[in-house]
């Protein structure tokens, strides 16, 4: 056995499939993507090379740029509200002593439907007319509050990040309660005799403590923020009118619909740039924060 661990064959045997399904199915298709990016190719014809006129027309497109700002919005909702929210519920949810299993099982249960489902959900609890929304809002009196949700160019955006969150806050509390019960009892109990009890012990201690998760979660949320589109896809398709049009559901877009192939190559290069520098933007931050921290 220890000859066999010190052969770099026995390694390469391991290492070689993985990297030979790497560069299949990620490194070669980025840099087609690239080179399509550069080119005017509906995708029959022979792409004509075009140097940066897709990166440029980009940028000068309206509904690209409301595709942006809305990948952006959601970036901010995840990070700035549900994760907040996600650690609020967690350390509730921590708390509970009975039924703790129940509950936990409850919240992730959401994560584990396929997206296309909870859109489907929904898009019927959205629905102007039986849909739960506006059958609560009339019960209890407030008609003129029911909308046609998907509908409205101010609200299907707001509706689709409610959805999204929805469905992933669940699992991302799991993780959150994983590293809250790995915290030692012995610290919690030092705490609780220095004075930290119930939202003073949250802040002080249980916070502090879980942190390295709470970037973890941080850091899926923005990248999950910046890919976003099978969810809009299902429950507007990017309307009314692109108000909720995202980078992802425009890229299909322009590819499908348009057959405009180069520009669409062009456009996931875009989000895989902005995906690049904001989890850069990120890193820079936490890592200086941790330098005031402790330095």
């Amino acid at each position: 056995m220890n000859k066999v661990l010190r052969n770099p064959l026995a390694y390469a045997l391991f290492v070689i499939p993985a990297l030979a399904l790497y560069m299949t199915f990620y490194v070669v298709p980025m840099f087609s993507s690239l080179k399509y990016s550069a080119t005017s190719w509906n995708g029959i014809n022979e792409a004509t090379f075009n140097g940066l006129d897709n990166f440029i027309k980009a940028f000068r497109d309206e509904k690209f740029l409301i595709a942006l700002k809305n990948n952006i919005i959601f970036v901010f909702f995840s990070v700035f509200i549900q994760i907040p929210v996600i650690v609020g519920l967690s350390i509730v949810v921590s708390g509970v002593r009975r039924f703790l299993d129940f509950y936990k099982t409850t919240v992730f249960m959401p994560s584990v439907l396929s997206t296309a489902i909870v859109g489907v959900i929904w898009k019927f609890i959205y629905h102007p007319d039986a849909g739960l929304i506006n059958q609560v809002l009339r019960t209890v009196g407030l008609e003129s509050w029911a909308l046609g949700w998907l509908g409205e160019e101010n609200f299907a955006f707001l509706a689709i990040l409610v959805t999204n969150a929805w469905q992933w806050t669940g699992f991302y509390i799991v993780l959150v309660l994983a590293a809250i019960f790995a915290i030692p009892k012995e610290m919690q109990e030092a705490g609780e005799i220095d004075g930290a009890v119930g939202w003073r012990k949250a802040c002080y201690l249980t916070i502090p403590l879980i942190r390295p998760v709470i970037l973890v979660i941080m850091l899926l949320s923005i990248t999950g923020a910046m890919k976003a589109m099978d969810i809009v896809m299902i429950m507007t398709s990017g309307g009314p009118f692109g108000s909720s049009e995202v980078m992802g559901t425009y890229m299909y877009k322009q590819a499908y619909s348009m057959s405009q192939f180069g520009y669409a190559n062009a456009i996931s290069i875009l989000i895989f740039l902005f995906t690049c520098v904001l989890t850069l933007i990120f890193h820079l931050i936490t890592r200086r924060s941790e330098e005031v921290e402790y330095g």
